[in-house]
């Protein structure tokens, strides 16, 4: 009898070790997608910048849509368009004002520069131009995915307009990134533990 019992009560703690090994794989997936999630919204919330949007550059802007807008209203009037269907000769407005951004400008760094790291946040600033946001994302994604539950993942832009650009400074993310990710916490935490339910 002794045997039978002990044979069943190492069937059960082994049950019982399995059973919380896969509850600690859940869990580590479930922290994981959480911290994925909010990088993928803080990264793609992120502006990136355009001089066409930007306020020195709205006249010229507006000017060059005027033309454009002239030049297509003269295409949609067969009697100026030639039999190979193209505005005749000194129909098209051939006009435009310069966009202006500093040389070489490019925009996209805000968006390269969003760093993950364990345990203590990074202090960089990275040169790293990502408009896409796909190389951080990639980047983040390997990382997380190496953390278990009992590691401090951060994520943060070291940039020095990383602030006001969260509180506003620009018309593509107004109500910032990072709160707007943040409000919707519980959310993302739910659906993940979901997913990754035993």
């Amino acid at each position: 009898m002794t045997s039978k019992y002990s044979g069943m009560q190492g069937g059960f703690a082994a049950q019982i070790r399995e059973f919380a090994e896969q509850a600690k794989e859940a869990i580590d997936a479930t922290v994981r997608d959480v911290v994925i999630e909010i990088g993928n919204r803080v990264i793609k919330m992120s502006p990136v910048g355009n001089p066409e949007i930007w306020a020195q550059n709205a006249v010229a802007t507006q000017y060059n849509k005027a033309v454009d807008d002239h030049n297509s209203a003269l295409r949609s009037d067969p009697a100026n368009l030639t039999k190979a269907g193209r505005l005749k000769k000194g129909r098209k407005l051939n006009d435009g004002m310069d966009i202006k951004a500093p040389e070489g400008y490019v925009g996209g760094r805000f968006r390269g520069n969003w760093q993950f790291s364990l345990d203590a946040p990074s202090t960089e600033v990275m040169e790293r131009i990502d408009p896409t946001g796909s190389a951080a994302l990639e980047e983040l994604v390997s990382r997380a995915n190496a953390m278990t539950v009992g590691q401090v993942a951060y994520i943060v832009n070291n940039l020095p307009y990383a602030i006001p650009l969260e509180y506003g400074h620009s018309k593509q993310s107004p109500h910032g990134m990072v709160r707007v990710t943040l409000a919707s916490f519980q959310q993302i935490v739910e659906d993940a533990a979901r997913r990754n339910a035993i």
